[in-house]
């Protein structure tokens, strides 16, 4: 079996409200590694040295469904994990027409080179610092407490909670869900729910949390967005499930 290095840094302090981590998978062995990628409500850049191939940089939106891939043979990829906030206030792009979708961003984004993704902390220390230097603008108030109740609550918290605690309508806060990230924000709570059961997966907890009607309901949500069972996700045969290899 093909073992993949991994680093992992959850980010906190001022940068914490735009970007959840800094990370890095490194896969050193002769053969290229198959995972499934889960959806788990953020937006990641993507940094690819690939043997063979040019060094380029990708931007990742919302996924509503796990994708098969594969970490090639000697390669490494160094990733920016972002909130939703930042598409509006840091990448200034709406991603509505990259759900479930990837784009290639300019070469020498964010002046980060092949040479920057040759030591984790050295990557982690240039982009803390391209961070400081983005000229991000007063976040609305509204979409800050709107976010923050949404990953506080970990997506268990009706539109109609939402709008009250934020106070923005129903009907504003979905358009500026489909405008900035292309789904609802029912569709983006759900994601959520199934990003928190990682944890309880990974543990070989295979019962249903809260805001599950029964067994049967949480079976068939974790197979809506992994494709997989979960005692599937649970065995995790291969390290396949990458998200649930490197979660601690």
């Amino acid at each position: 079996m093909t073992t993949i290095i991994h680093h992992y840094q959850s980010v906190s302090g001022e940068f914490a409200v735009w970007v959840e981590s800094v990370w890095m998978v490194e896969n050193p062995g002769p053969r290229n590694k198959p995972v499934v990628v889960l959806p788990d409500g953020r937006i990641d850049i993507h940094f690819f040295s690939i043997p063979g191939e040019p060094f380029h940089t990708s931007l990742a939106g919302i996924d509503t469904q796990a994708s098969c891939t594969e970490i090639n043979a000697g390669s490494r990829v160094y990733g920016i994990c972002f909130y939703p906030l930042a598409v509006e206030y840091l990448l200034h792009t709406p991603l509505s027409t990259l759900l479930n979708g990837r784009a290639n961003l300019a070469q020498g984004f964010w002046n980060i080179t092949e040479q920057d993704t040759h030591d984790f902390e050295h990557f982690k220390h240039k982009v803390y610092t391209r961070l400081a230097q983005l000229d991000a603008t007063v976040i609305d108030s509204r979409k800050l407490k709107m976010f923050s109740a949404l990953h506080q609550s970990q997506g268990h918290i009706s539109v109609a909670e939402l709008a009250e605690h934020c106070h923005w309508s129903s009907r504003q806060i979905n358009r500026y869900f489909n405008q900035w990230l292309g789904l609802s924000v029912k569709a983006y709570s759900s994601i959520l729910r199934f990003r928190a059961s990682f944890s309880t997966l990974k543990t070989g907890k295979l019962f249903p949390e809260s805001d599950f009607a029964d067994q049967s309901h949480f079976i068939k949500e974790i197979k809506k967005y992994s494709g997989h069972t979960p005692k599937q996700l649970y065995k995790n045969q291969d390290d396949r499930f990458i998200q649930l290899s490197v979660l601690k």
